[in-house]
């Protein structure tokens, strides 16, 4: 099977038309397996994915560095490399509950220590994770662009931010692509955000596709969560909202039966579909996953299996919010 290719708005990058998102190989879903995912990055370069997307505060810096090893011996012009900034961390492996330091300096120095731990003299895409209410979204992008002539990055990203900001942004720099939590679950910017992008030659990458494993079609209601595994503290993995959206699930997978694929193929199918602008991340840790999602790279859904899978999954319908309310909080684009 070949991967088709996407641009990343009028100014990004052609990239593979899913993308993997490597944070569950080193942080947040519980233990995950080195070799493992190294191989798993290898099978998804000779498939034809390109777009690989991390932060440096993944596994605090253990995540670039597994993407450096995996890496070493293939072509840096074989990889698009995306990378947030601005999260910080604790010694015990916790989150710092501060605002996201995305001022100038911050975007300088850490830049710098991901390009050490990359082992390369360029970032393809560079982004803030989240914003700072503090710091004006002009100062980040201001020094991104300067970072951009100097040579230090390709591109400049931006990820969770509303469509005020993302045009206050726009008017600074050239932006290649915004990231956002979109599935059929998270349907939130559809209202606002996508038409802004879309008036602005902007792409979507889009994370979060199969909601954290609720739409992959695996999980059940009697799963336990490690104290290690943030979906613990989601609103929508708690009781009856858990409940509620795996009944949802069950309704896509019978969909899915019938267009003969898998439910997490039918979901990322779903996401590709809304546009030629929007490039999903799936978050495969193992080359089995991988093959799966990959898989949904071929699906073309008519209009009748879009009706039928929004008639299984529709608008609004997931049960309690993606983020628990401190996250919430944090979120431009929420607000």
């Amino acid at each position: 099977m070949t991967i088709a290719t996407r641009r990343l708005g009028t100014s990004g990058p052609q990239v593979s038309a899913v993308g993997l998102g490597a944070m569950g190989m080193s942080d947040l879903y519980g233990a995950a397996d080195d070799a493992e995912s190294i191989a798993t990055l290898h099978a998804a370069l000779d498939a034809g994915v390109n777009l690989i997307d991390t932060a440096d505060f993944y596994g605090s810096g253990a995540n670039e560095l597994l993407i450096a090893r995996a890496l070493q011996e293939r072509r840096r012009e074989e990889v698009v490399l995306s990378v947030k900034f601005g999260s910080r961390r604790t010694p015990d492996g916790g989150f710092q509950p501060v605002p996201y330091d995305v001022s100038p300096a911050a975007v300088k120095d850490r830049l710098a220590y991901s390009l050490r731990r990359l082992n390369t003299d360029y970032i393809d895409i560079y982004r803030p994770a989240r914003l700072n209410p503090d710091i004006p979204v002009e100062e980040t992008v201001g020094a991104l662009a300067e970072m951009r002539q100097a040579g230090y990055i390709r591109h400049i990203g931006l990820s969770e931010v509303g469509a005020a900001t993302i045009r206050r942004a726009a008017a600074v720099a050239p932006i290649s692509d915004v990231q956002l939590e979109y599935s059929l679950l998270s349907r939130g910017p559809e209202t606002a955000i996508i038409p802004a992008l879309r008036e602005l030659g902007i792409g979507l990458t889009a994370y979060g596709v199969l909601s954290r494993g609720l739409l992959s079609g695996r999980w059940t209601r009697a799963r336990r969560l490690g104290a290690d595994d943030f979906r613990a503290h989601s609103p929508r993995f708690q009781g009856e909202n858990l409940q509620a959206n795996l009944r949802l699930v069950d309704a896509l997978g019978r969909v899915a039966a019938r267009l003969g694929a898998t439910t997490s193929q039918i979901a990322i199918a779903w996401v590709t579909a809304q546009g030629q602008d929007i490039v999903p991340l799936v978050g495969a840790r193992r080359r089995d996953r991988l093959a799966e999602s990959l898989d949904a790279a071929g699906l073309v859904l008519d209009a009748d299996a879009l009706t039928e899978i929004e008639a299984a999954v529709p608008a609004g319908s997931a049960a309690g919010e993606r983020y628990a309310a401190p996250l919430m909080a944090t979120l431009d684009s929420e607000r």
